[in-house]
């Protein structure tokens, strides 16, 4: 397995409110970590609440005896959220504070995700497929019908989440499996990239004759010259398909 990570500031905003982490080594029980999260609340608050998550949440998990990938997400998720809003209660300057977060991990030929919020989780094999569902504002009037894709890329609102960790003392997390195909590449990201470039263009990005590494600069390239109004945040992961026996 190869995988490549890169947090870019954007073209507009002073500070990167981004956070990412990958390994395809071992986190505790898990076979390998993927997270990129999104924070929120001001200048040093959504510095804090991205990085300060993902921290804890690394903690737990390497600091988990249990043996099942999804109940240890479950459970490092919550024990990152019940940490924030602790902290943010403490101190002033935090108040408010919060992050989207998506994590990943490939187990032999399964994809295990967890979401909340609105960054991406993709894979991208001959097509596109976003796994995650964006818990935003502008999406939920989509899957109404009051909107459609490209009027949502250009809504006022459409940086309004309606989910995040550090917002409640719960958190209420989507899980998605899938199980991967010879070729298929995964890609995790912020709005920052999904909010700049049309899922087509990733897709045309992602299947060029390219390392990884070129492909997720890339990618934050088109991003930039395309606004670059947010922080752009890509994780790349290239997996290990094991041949079915037989």
């Amino acid at each position: 397995m190869k995988a490549f990570a890169i947090t870019d500031v954007g073209e507009i905003r002073q500070t990167n409110q981004d956070y990412v982490f990958a390994t395809e080594h071992p986190v505790g029980n898990l076979p390998n970590l993927f997270v990129v999260a999104d924070g929120m609340g001001g200048h040093n608050a959504g510095d804090f609440a991205s990085k300060y998550t993902v921290e804890r949440l690394v903690y737990a998990i390497r600091h988990d005896e249990d043996t099942n990938p999804v109940r240890i997400l479950r459970k490092a998720i919550d024990f990152a959220n019940q940490e924030l809003v602790k902290r943010a209660r403490e101190d002033e300057t935090k108040n408010g504070c919060g992050t989207t977060l998506v994590v990943a991990i490939v187990l032999k030929n399964y994809l295990y995700v967890a979401n909340i919020g609105d960054s991406r989780l993709y894979v991208i094999g001959d097509d596109i497929r976003q796994i995650t569902r964006d818990h935003s504002l502008v999406e939920e009037m989509v899957r109404l019908g009051e909107l459609n894709k490209e009027e949502a890329r250009n809504h006022p609102k459409r940086n309004v989440i309606t989910r995040a960790i550090g917002a409640d003392d719960s958190v209420i997390i989507d899980f998605f499996s899938r199980k991967l195909s010879l070729g298929d590449l995964v890609l995790m990201c912020s709005d920052g990239l999904s909010n700049m470039l049309e899922d087509e263009q990733i897709r045309q990005i992602m299947r060029q004759p390219l390392d990884i590494e070129a492909k997720a600069l890339e990618l934050i390239q088109k991003a930039n010259r395309s606004g670059g109004r947010d922080n752009i945040s890509v994780v790349i992961i290239e997996p290990e398909i094991e041949e079915a026996e037989g």
